[in-house]
């Protein structure tokens, strides 16, 4: 089990209800290990989608470094238990020059360019979530996850 630090790359800055949640989350994983946001701006609300989420990508992926290892959040990425996702961390931590990176998109996409430079798409279930809300899932299973592997009682099976 590695404490590599996780980079987390989401779109537009949250609002400060989705802000506080993630917040609490963030601290919580900082007790296992060091937790980078970097935060994308988001396009201009006037433009065409199709044009907002190919401006978002491009920001994206200039934004990702060569020791980055690209997750996006996506809904039709691979589902997975909570334990199964723990395993899932456990085993990109394990890349000794590299950290995972997760991305989570804005309030309508990830462009394919950017799903297509991910190394892994995962889905938190079928549904389709604000991408404020996906965030604060991301960070409430990621610490889950730390839980988990180390045994602590936070997940209840």
């Amino acid at each position: 089990m590695s404490l590599k630090p996780l980079r987390i790359m989401t779109v537009g800055k949250p609002h400060d209800f989705w802000k506080e949640a993630g917040e609490h989350y963030l601290e919580r994983i900082a007790r296992f290990r060091k937790v980078t946001e970097s935060i994308i701006k988001d396009s201009d609300p006037a433009l065409p989608t199709s044009r907002r989420v190919e401006e978002e990508g491009k920001r994206i992926l200039a934004a990702l470094g060569p020791q980055d290892i690209p997750v996006c959040l996506d809904e039709k990425g691979r589902s997975m238990t909570s334990r199964e996702f723990s395993r899932f961390l456990d085993s990109l931590s394990a890349d000794g020059t590299r950290r995972p990176c997760f991305i989570v998109g804005g309030p309508f996409g990830l462009h394919d360019s950017v799903r297509a430079k991910a190394r892994h798409l995962i889905a938190f279930g079928p549904q389709t979530f604000p991408h404020e809300l996906a965030r604060v899932v991301l960070l409430e299973q990621l610490y889950r996850a730390e839980s988990l592997l180390r045994n602590m009682p936070y997940h209840h099976d």
